[in-house]
């Protein structure tokens, strides 16, 4: 067995199982704090067994919502499988906001916006009826939830992955959309490489829009 420690709020790399079968064992098994992303299947309530089984050719990862460290346990040593989305490449990175300015002329922003929320991941501009959210490719935005409002999300631009309820979407062509009803755990990942290939979003509300109505289950941006 592979080990790998997990300390509380973390998770690990998502990666892609090669033709192997891997077996992941996990402790302690914290049965309700844990949360797995296996293939097409994102898992947030109660698991119900301790070895989690992932199939060949598929996408797997881990995260740790407990308040201990855990021991995850793999069948083989997953060093040498591909990495999809490292949540952690540039925690030791200087984070640096991104200027709305040289941005807008850049990505060929559309005029109309009211609002612009600039992170060093991320930038949003709001419109009266929408937000435009752009995306830096490796990063990827909370696995979140909210109470007051329900969201409608469109795929502009990128291939994301995508999660929605309890699946996962990879590569998301634009065009595609996805609902987000109250209490809907939802996030976007940008697996793209290249420094310009942001992913873009179109998002729409129905509710009361309230940047504080915001439940992050994983947050992968504020390191601790």
């Amino acid at each position: 067995m592979f080990s790998q420690y997990l300390k509380p709020q973390r998770g690990t790399q998502l990666r892609k199982t090669s033709s192997d079968e891997l077996i992941i064992n996990v402790e302690p098994f914290y049965r309700d704090k844990l949360f797995l992303i296996n293939g097409q299947d994102f898992i947030a309530e109660t698991l119900t067994q301790t070895d989690l089984i992932i199939k060949t050719n598929s996408y797997f990862m881990i995260i740790n919502n407990s308040d201990e460290e855990i021991n995850v346990r793999y069948s083989v040593d997953v060093s040498y499988l591909e990495v999809i989305y490292d949540p952690y490449k540039y925690e030791n990175y200087e984070k640096i906001q991104i200027d709305p300015d040289k941005f807008i002329k850049i990505h060929s922003v559309p005029d109309g916006y009211t609002d612009v929320l600039s992170k060093w991941y991320s930038i949003k501009f709001s419109y009266p009826d929408q937000n435009l959210i752009y995306l830096k490719p490796e990063m990827g935005i909370s696995i979140q939830l909210h109470k007051e409002r329900s969201e409608h999300w469109e795929i502009i631009k990128g291939y994301p992955i995508i999660i929605n309820g309890n699946k996962v979407h990879y590569y998301v062509k634009s065009g595609a959309c996805f609902s987000s009803p109250k209490n809907r755990y939802h996030a976007m990942i940008n697996p793209n490489k290249k420094e310009e290939d942001f992913v873009v979003i179109r998002e729409k509300w129905v509710g009361n829009f309230d940047e504080n109505d915001i439940i992050r289950v994983f947050n992968p941006n504020h390191y601790f």
